[in-house]
């Protein structure tokens, strides 16, 4: 990152985590009516954004997207970093996992471009739009992830430029109004995309992004706010938008994942991640076998090369009974080595580069991909009781290759749909930070969270952090913690 970029990401989080100001004005320091003058000045800040983001991605999107699921378990080679508290499902008050802080610095990032680039001269308004497209698309994002994971949250679409009790302390927003929110701040990103083009690459927001978000979006309130079938023929359309671009299935599922095959066809959205740049590991690390891979056998030795970490989590039992043998799936997503009881499964899916003998887990984080559209797809469909075979059958054929007749799926009824699709997302997406989100959209996640047995429905939604509280004293803790 150079000087330029380097001073925006600081102004950006300083814009953020603000302080009172002096009487005294600086003579040297960077403001906003110094800043926001050129075109590069927007690109910078746009930087800056997806700096921010990347920070949330090297692990608390998995966390909050997946950690709570029934997907992982101890992985018994090290201690458990505090990551039992999800797989086990005893969040508290006092220890609530990840604050929204880091969340609402990337949303003030993306509120800067929103208020400041519109004054801004441009080459083109094409380019301005394309800066504009990119803010709303990831404030969309941001709100989704902050409603899905605690409901009611503050709501915050002006940025942060001063202190004072006024400018940065709210209440709750009714969750309701969060997602009128968002699907404004996606009609506004699509309408400003020119096209479905991928024009500076995947690690970015794009059209089809946006469109994959919109379904996204429009399933969850069709199902958790009672948005019914308006909502799911959006979702469907917003699928369909999708179709339109230059993205397909690989043929090869493992493909997918190959290090030296990011951003492939398949790949609608991901944050970028790159050895020698300075960015850590990504949550990868942890799920990586710190095994000597010496002791084991030549063939198992050489699927897993030189290690780094040790697995503190790993996949359960539960899960990986539910590949069968003939899954090309299963082998492109976690290894089982001999002896078990010493060795726990490797989750190869984002394994990493392997570089003068060292391990980097940075495996690009996959937002959207097309097979997740698909699926969303199927499951809208079948929502409006129209028969999802074709989306289902795309994602088994690759899946199965020459076996694909024995696992055919043919269409039934609602309930027995919606088992079968929620089950096929778990198969093609695991470890992708979906599944958590994925069983709280069905309402399964009392059925098939085994940590779960038992307990209150409030825990759908996350504790807020007491250090949250401390800093936010007219937000209130959500109810049951």
């Amino acid at each position: 990152m150079n000087a330029k970029y380097f001073l925006i990401v600081l102004f950006s989080f300083l814009s953020f985590s603000c302080s009172k100001q002096l009487d005294v004005e600086p003579v040297s320091t960077i403001t906003n009516a110094s800043f926001w003058k050129t075109e590069d000045d927007a690109n910078g800040a746009l930087t800056g954004m997806y700096v921010k983001f990347r920070n949330l991605a090297v692990l608390n999107l998995f966390i909050l997207g997946e950690a709570r699921s029934e997907v992982m378990e101890w992985g018994t080679l090290s201690g458990t970093l505090d990551y039992d508290r999800y797989y086990l499902n005893t969040l508290n008050a006092t220890s609530a996992g990840p604050n929204w802080q880091g969340i609402y610095a990337n949303v003030n990032a993306a509120n800067l471009i929103i208020k400041y680039v519109p004054n801004i001269q441009f080459n083109s308004e094409a380019n301005k739009n394309y800066v504009l497209a990119q803010a709303y698309a990831m404030r969309a994002y941001l709100y989704f992830v902050l409603a899905r994971t605690w409901g009611d949250v503050p709501l915050w679409s002006e940025p942060v430029e001063g202190y004072s009790a006024e400018t940065t302390q709210k209440t709750k927003t009714p969750v309701a109004d969060i997602f009128d929110f968002i699907k404004t701040d996606l009609e506004k990103s699509i309408e400003l995309f020119p096209n479905l083009s991928f024009p500076d690459g995947k690690n970015r927001w794009n059209k089809a992004s946006a469109y994959a978000l919109k379904a996204d979006v429009y399933l969850w309130t069709g199902k958790r706010l009672n948005g019914g079938d308006a909502d799911f023929n959006i979702a469907v359309s917003a699928c369909e938008e999708v179709e339109k671009a230059d993205v397909g299935l690989l043929e090869n599922f493992p493909d997918i994942f190959k290090y030296n095959n990011k951003q492939n066809k398949e790949i609608l959205m991901s944050v970028g991640f790159k050895e020698l740049e300075g960015a850590a590991n990504n949550y990868f690390y942890n799920m990586y076998s710190g095994i000597n891979a010496g002791t084991l056998d030549p063939v198992t030795g050489e699927l897993i090369g030189t290690t780094s970490g040790g697995v503190v989590w790993t996949v359960t039992e539960l899960v990986r009974n539910q590949f069968s043998a003939d899954d090309t799936r299963k082998d492109a997503s976690f290894l089982e080595l001999p002896n078990p009881t010493y060795y726990p499964p490797v989750i190869v899916k984002g394994r990493g580069v392997l570089i003068s003998g060292v391990r980097y887990y940075t495996s690009d984080i996959i937002i959207y991909r097309f097979a997740d559209v698909l699926l969303m797809k199927a499951e809208a469909k079948n929502a409006l009781g129209q028969d999802p075979s074709t989306e289902m059958n795309k994602i088994r054929l690759r899946a199965y290759g020459p076996n694909y007749s024995a696992h055919e799926f043919v269409d039934g009824s609602k309930e027995d749909n919606d088992e079968a699709i929620l089950k096929e997302r778990l198969l093609e997406l695991v470890f992708e930070g979906k599944r958590w989100w994925d069983l709280v959209r069905f309402d399964k996640a009392f059925d098939l969270v085994p940590s779960l047995a038992g307990k209150d429905s409030y825990m759908l939604l996350w504790p807020i952090p007491l250090e949250t509280l401390s800093l936010e004293p007219n937000v209130t803790q959500n109810p049951g913690y």
